[in-house]
């Protein structure tokens, strides 16, 4: 069972391989030059697969987080911070939007998007340092906010998220995205860089107020005054944009269903859109659980509850090592007694830690200690590391959100 899930894993990733799904995508080459933005935790990979398969003249920059880095030959990888933005990042992102204002009518901007984005493509607005760019996208991680009430705030704090991107470019646009949020909706993925920006000044205020972040002076300042608000749904700088996601969670979950189907274990997918704190959505999943090994209601087991999207942990006070997918399976486990299941980041990456997820098992419990007291400090890691349930893959330079696989027998 436990290869089994690894499997279904490892399916779910290769369905958003960049090297495998890009070329079918690219555009014809324009009569001018071509240039690259790229930005995110699959951003090398796609840079590589462009390269592969690109016929024209070529040139850009990719922002990847450290460590997520591939060789290119004609599009150079810059590594940067992540998922707090540094000046690394800060400074390729000020030379991809300044080759942007430089390309012509008969030139192609060709953006390549993937979750990490918002943070990888941080050039901040003039009047907002990167100290204070830093120290509010930190608070912000440790409330609880969405992801697309994170990207909400840091599009009204950017000089090139929000659309803003593409309207700083006279040439066509074509970004092909791989999708990391629930909805796979452009303008939250990667802070939609390319894509109209509907959210407003005030609602980025109301979201601090909301979650008690208190900004610094800067941040608060620019919020207030709102004097320059992102390009709007249509704005004719989109006329000449297009937004295409070529990989998504949801496909990433129908190839796993169909490596359980493979062995005679019934897929089912709950959807790829599944958010809220990671401890109280395995509540939810829990009862699910109880409900097939007792009635073998809605589905008679041996059954597979397939999920995707992206959970959430508040963090209070220092708190311990351990993702959401860690945190997930072990509140999961504390509410079944112990069950199969594996949830995952598929970019490899499980919050800041060095591990991509973890493995529960029925007997999890038994061979770990003090879950609950673990659990309440968020310390998800350290109880699956112990008992040697981590799920170690390294980066795996593409990302579609998390992957959760429970299977009752």
């Amino acid at each position: 069972m436990r290869a089994l899930l690894e499997e279904s894993f490892r399916a779910a990733v290769a369905a958003a391989d960049p090297l495998k799904i890009l070329a079918a995508h690219l555009p014809p080459p324009p009569r001018g030059r071509t240039f690259v933005a790229a930005a995110g935790k699959a951003a090398a990979a796609m840079a590589a697969a462009v390269e592969r398969h690109w016929q024209g003249e070529l040139s850009g920059i990719a922002i990847t987080r450290y460590g997520h880095g591939v060789p290119t030959s004609r599009i150079r990888v810059v590594e940067a911070g992540h998922p707090v933005p540094d000046e690394a990042g800060e400074r390729a992102a000020a030379e991809i939007l300044a080759a942007v204002r430089a390309l012509g009518e008969e030139d192609l901007l060709l953006a390549l998007l993937s979750g990490g984005g918002s943070s990888l493509l941080s050039l901040p607005a003039r009047d907002v340092p990167m100290a204070d760019l830093k120290r509010v996208t930190s608070q912000l991680l440790k409330s609880g906010a969405a992801i697309q009430e994170m990207n909400t705030v840091r599009k009204h704090l950017s000089a090139i998220h929000g659309g803003r991107l593409a309207a700083a470019s006279r040439a066509s646009v074509v970004a092909l995205i791989i999708s990391d949020v629930t909805g796979d909706d452009p303008t939250h993925i990667a802070s939609g860089p390319c894509a109209p920006d509907a959210t407003t000044y005030a609602e980025a205020r109301e979201i601090l107020a909301r979650y008690r972040v208190e900004p610094p002076a800067t941040v608060k300042a620019r919020l207030e005054k709102a004097a320059d608000e992102t390009p709007k749904p249509g704005d004719p700088a989109f006329a000449r944009v297009e937004n295409r996601v070529i990989a998504s969670a949801h496909r990433s979950l129908e190839a796993a269903a169909v490596v359980f189907e493979r062995a005679g274990v019934q897929p089912v997918i709950l959807g790829d859109t599944v958010t809220g704190e990671a401890a109280e959505v395995a509540k939810v999943m829990a009862a699910m659980v109880h409900e097939v090994r007792r009635h073998a209601r809605p589905w008679a087991p041996p059954v597979a509850l397939i999920s995707g999207g992206e959970c959430t942990v508040t963090v209070h006070g220092e708190g311990g090592r351990g993702g959401r997918c860690a945190e997930f399976l072990l509140s999961l486990g504390i509410e079944t007694g112990g069950v199969w299941a594996i949830a995952c980041d598929t970019d490899g990456i499980d919050g800041t830690e060095d591990n991509a997820g973890a493995i529960l098992t029925p007997d999890s419990m038994q061979r770990g200690r003090d879950a609950k007291a673990m659990l309440a400090r968020h310390d998800s890691y350290g109880f699956f590391s112990a008992i040697g349930d981590l799920v170690m893959t390294g980066p795996t330079r593409t990302n579609v959100n998390d992957y959760r696989a429970i299977v009752v027998t």
